[in-house]
């Protein structure tokens, strides 16, 4: 390898002296205004190190002559929220269910604050959305355990449903399975009869000896006589094809319900923290993807 420098004959510059393989380099300088352009990033980068935080140190950092930090700023925008959030916090804490759903801002607020309560608290069970899940109620339809108005759903969020609160949502459905209850073949006609209220039996000799079975055993006092259901009680309704528990044998699924029925515990929110105008905004909320009445 050669390391004389010489000047080239095609492009007239000056060759760095490296020669490989009869291959020369030149000798060609970056453009001025970019060497300008590099140390005065050089000079930048130092004049604002030395303006802003920036150097870590043992103890501590270099806090920059402005004494400029982020932080502050995202304190001042965030008491910026707070004080806007307060002005419809204080609307809401005051105005009925009634009023917020007349009011269209008031509304807006509450919905948004509502779905975030909702996605935080309650999604885990309900799904996101309310779509439900296997044991837990789809809050996206129109069927409603408690009644789906807004001071129904307002006082389920806040006393739930069979817990400690002693203003909680209560009702126990008996178990008619073993001892002197119904047997096998009883439980068979029964849920044939269940099965029917929405078209879905193909035993019509079995839903006729279940209905006499259902009424004979109380069942109408909580489900009603054509399984309307009861929100009084938190009866659901068996006449509309939608399922608590629902299954691919939805047959063995009602047998096993009226055996030993599982029955779901929902907390108080009141007593998780929530306050009444969060409660309110969450009210709104879950009407809204329901639509009840």
């Amino acid at each position: 390898m050669a390391t004389k420098a010489e000047k080239d004959s095609v492009s007239g510059q000056y060759t760095t002296g490296h020669e490989w393989d009869g291959i020369k380099e030149l000798n060609t300088p970056l453009p001025r205004w970019w060497v300008w352009m590099f140390f005065i990033c050089i000079i930048w980068a130092i004049g604002y190190c030395v303006v802003y935080p920036s150097v870590p140190g043992i103890s501590g950092y270099w806090a920059g002559t402005k004494g400029y930090h982020s932080r502050s700023e995202v304190a001042e925008e965030l008491e910026k929220a707070k004080a806007a959030k307060s002005v419809y916090l204080s609307k809401l804490k005051d105005a009925s269910l009634d009023d917020i759903v007349k009011d269209k801002d008031l509304l807006n607020f509450a919905l948004a604050g509502g779905r975030s309560v909702f996605n935080e608290n309650c999604a885990a069970c309900h799904g996101v959305g309310g779509v439900g899940a296997f044991g837990f109620p789809n809050l996206a339809d129109d069927q409603w355990l408690w009644g789906g108005s807004l001071d129904d759903i307002r006082t389920t969020i806040t006393y739930g449903v069979r817990n400690q609160n002693p203003n909680s949502r209560q009702s126990e459905m008996p178990a008619f399975g073993g001892g002197d209850a119904l047997n096998d073949a009883q439980l068979n006609d029964i849920a044939e009869y269940v099965l029917s209220l929405s078209k879905h039996s193909s035993d019509a000799a079995a839903a006729g000896r279940g209905q006499a079975i259902f009424a004979g055993n109380g069942c109408t006092a909580c489900h009603g006589e054509a399984g309307e259901g009861n929100p009084a009680v938190g009866a659901p309704a068996l006449a509309t094809g939608i399922w608590l528990y629902k299954t691919k044998d939805q047959k063995a699924q009602i047998i096993q319900q009226v055996k030993a029925p599982k029955m779901g515990v929902m907390p108080s929110w009141a007593d998780r923290g929530l306050d009444d105008a969060t409660i309110k905004a969450l009210a709104v909320y879950v009407h809204s993807l329901g639509g009840g009445k």
